[in-house]
């Protein structure tokens, strides 16, 4: 098989997997992947997970590139609330929620963060399908929750607010029924007074 073959029918797939590879070409001598690293056509990622080594590194790259290497897992946290637009600041690792164990991964590509949550928790995650293969990326009440729910420092008013939300985006994109409803399947107290806390602020905020 040349590389252009293989090129031809694997490109669309962006990061793929030996499994994958499996499933298109039956019986594909693995060390052809060998090769075409030494010469720059692919980059490996992590044991059995490659990468085109000519794709643009973007966002929703490395959104795609997080939602294989650790599965099940969604986009969320510090990067789903960089993404809406919610905190001010580049996030230069993809943080993401795991019903596995908490794990990371250093790549060629940058780290892969995933925070373990419990399996009936793993919800609210919406479906990009803006790039040739959907993304999984936590709706922006969701992110809010993980974050709240998964950083136990957050328990004043200033710890609040040094998340530095941007509160007229806020106010523009979330939806408060729904952020009222996902919070009560975490049956959280902490999360709950966190939310209260975030409250008093965006009302404060209001009022000026």
């Amino acid at each position: 098989m040349t590389y252009l073959d293989f090129r031809g029918a694997m490109y669309s797939f962006e990061v793929f997997s030996t499994r994958d590879i499996e499933k298109v070409f039956p019986g594909f001598d693995t060390r052809r992947l060998v090769e075409w690293q030494q010469k720059g056509y692919i980059r490996k990622l992590i044991n059995k997970w490659y990468l085109f080594a000519d794709l643009p590194m973007n966002d929703k790259l490395r959104y795609r590139i997080s939602n294989c290497l650790h599965r099940p897992s969604y986009v969320s946290l510090e990067s789903a609330l960089s993404h809406y637009g919610l905190i001010p600041e580049a996030v230069y690792s993809v943080q993401n929620i795991t019903t596995r164990k908490t794990i990371a991964y250093e790549t060629v590509a940058g780290t892969f963060n995933y925070r373990s949550i419990k399996a009936h928790l793993f919800f609210g995650y919406e479906i990009d399908n803006t790039q040739t293969i959907p993304l999984l990326i936590a709706s922006p009440e969701k992110a809010i929750l993980d974050y709240l729910y998964l950083n136990h420092q957050l328990n004043t008013t200033e710890d609040i607010e040094a998340m530095r939300l941007n509160l007229t985006t806020f106010n523009e994109i979330i939806n408060n029924d729904r952020l009222t409803s996902y919070a009560a399947c975490f049956e959280s107290k902490t999360l709950n007074k966190r939310l209260k806390l975030l409250s008093k602020i965006k009302n404060h905020a209001d009022t000026i």
